[in-house]
């Protein structure tokens, strides 16, 4: 829709358009629909057995499947409610979560109004503050309200639309909206599946693991978002590889024991537009870890490729041990720089140098390459700004 809304700046002439909220919806479901057919595939080429229904935890390394003809059997080692917001409501409102940063924008374009209530004193608080900065004001130009340092109190949802009422630091506010969001969270889905009786140890509302995924009951593994890790699909999934590499090593069927995942080097990327990708430590973590730094922020606004694009909103941003050169964290914000981040991910496994990064040629003219650019900045050696 951003992109369709600046269609004359370059010479396209569009004419009306108007979003369809039903469409989107049929074809996200379509699209997710797909992808879970390719797994199913993927299941049956590799020839791995796959039991659909409720499972409940027995111990001795067994698991009770109940399917959904009603029959259980024994191993050993949800659907989701859509609501119709079409025609679209005056007014949207999000509570506290990730899930408003990458869906607000998209809301944005169907409901007139859009209010963000931010329990901590800034969005998206697990970045670095440049980012949180950024983006804050890219929604305030979207017309998108923005409240900080606020707590969702109660919800009264007696009339026909809802009414938040909202504590801030300067006292209580009422919001009233047609839709509320509230995305809090994730919360794992670990009661009465039989932990407690297998004698699984749990905290804090997770499955207990060791670097390997096994539980402290032998033969029963755990994965994902269920588990103290962070709850991303690419955690989940290396996890899993890790996992099964693990106990495959242990049967004496894989040449080597694999390496735990590295929690200190994954990629947070938040769909939201415009997006934001970020891996590494923030420039206040670092200063606080006792580090001197080097860092370098390079904008989107210098990037010929962006500029070409319509993409000058955001930044690269990198950070440096400014003793060794150690590569801490990399931050962005920006036109698809979910599609960048691998870069510092790479460079950080393999424990590149700024130098290195300095040395790689890196084509010309790319958003890309606006890592480059922003490690140049942070040693003086910037040619593009």
């Amino acid at each position: 829709m951003d992109y369709f809304s600046h269609a004359k700046d370059y010479g396209i002439n569009a004419g009306d358009f108007a979003p369809d909220f039903p469409a989107v919806v049929k074809r996200s479901r379509g699209v997710a629909d797909k992808m879970s057919k390719g797994i199913q595939f993927l299941m049956k080429k590799n020839k791995i057995d796959v039991i659909m229904g409720f499972a409940t935890v027995k111990g001795g390394g067994k698991i009770s499947v109940k399917g959904a003809d009603g029959n259980t059997q024994e191993v050993r080692s949800p659907k989701h409610h859509h609501r119709n917001w079409w025609p679209c409501p005056r007014t949207a409102f999000y509570a506290d979560g990730l899930a408003k940063r990458s869906s607000a924008i998209v809301r944005r374009w169907y409901f007139r109004n859009v209010t963000i209530v931010e329990y901590a004193p800034r969005i998206v608080p697990v970045e670095d503050e440049d980012i949180s900065k950024e983006l804050e004001k890219s929604y305030k130009k979207r017309g998108i309200t923005i409240m900080t340092n606020a707590n969702v109190e109660r919800v009264d949802t007696s009339g026909n639309g809802v009414k938040a009422f909202v504590k801030t630091a300067t006292g209580e506010v009422t919001l009233e909206a047609d839709v509320l969001l509230s995305a809090v969270g994730v919360v794992a889905n670990i009661e009465g599946i039989g932990l407690e009786e297998a004698g699984v140890k749990t905290e804090k509302g997770k499955i207990v693991v060791d670097a390997y995924g096994k539980t402290s009951v032998d033969g029963l593994y755990a994965i994902g978002d269920c588990t103290p890790g962070q709850a991303l699909a690419h955690v989940a999934s290396k996890e899993a590889v890790v996992c099964v590499e693990a106990i495959a090593h242990a049967a004496g069927k894989y040449h080597h024991k694999p390496e735990p995942v590295d929690y200190g080097n994954v990629p947070g990327c938040t769909y939201c537009t415009p997006e934001i990708a970020s891996v590494g430590m923030t420039e206040k973590a670092a200063r606080e870890a006792g580090y001197e730094l080097k860092v370098g922020k390079f904008p989107f606004s210098a990037s010929g490729k962006a500029s070409a694009a319509g993409a000058t909103e955001g930044f690269v941003k990198v950070i440096f041990d400014a003793k060794y050169g150690e590569w801490l964290g990399t931050h962005m914000i920006g036109a698809n720089v979910t599609e960048i981040i691998s870069e510092t991910v790479l460079g950080r496994k393999l424990e590149t140098t700024w130098q290195e990064v300095l040395d790689a040629i890196h084509p010309h003219p790319t958003m890309s390459e606006g890592v480059k650019d922003a490690v140049e900045v942070a040693l003086g050696e910037a040619i593009h700004l």
